[in-house]
């Protein structure tokens, strides 16, 4: 499977290791469960730079983004809509969960990405 390669602002490599050393207890909790292929077999990267962002975990063979929104987000909304549409025009597709559904229902939060990837890999043709 040929992968696309998405550059990325070469000042992010930082930001995004410090953000990974500094992730938000959903940020975490969801981690443990996609490291190492724990949804479906797929592996995420967290706190990934693409072009000037830094999404919070992304698969390259699913082109996933998972972002974990929490209480500041309705602040930041138009922000993050810009932000989507930009990523989603070089081919990234989202998840999007909010923080204290991570927290209150990680099964949940992880059931509906399992299903997610069924249907757009059906789709895609990969099922």
């Amino acid at each position: 499977m040929k992968r696309d390669i998405l550059p990325y602002e070469p000042y992010l490599k930082e930001l995004a290791r410090n953000l990974r050393q500094n992730m938000t207890l959903a940020e975490v909790l969801l981690w443990k469960r996609l490291k190492g292929g724990g949804v479906m077999g797929y592996d995420f990267d967290r706190q990934r730079p693409i072009d000037r962002y830094i999404v919070d975990f992304f698969s390259k063979d699913l082109m996933l983004s998972v972002e974990v929104d929490g209480a500041s987000h309705n602040q930041k909304e138009r922000a993050d809509a810009e932000r989507q549409q930009r990523l989603e025009a070089l081919g990234v597709r989202f998840v999007r969960c909010w923080d204290r559904e991570v927290k209150n229902d990680l099964d949940g939060v992880v059931w509906r990405m399992e299903q997610w990837i069924r249907d757009h890999m059906e789709r895609d043709g990969c099922a």
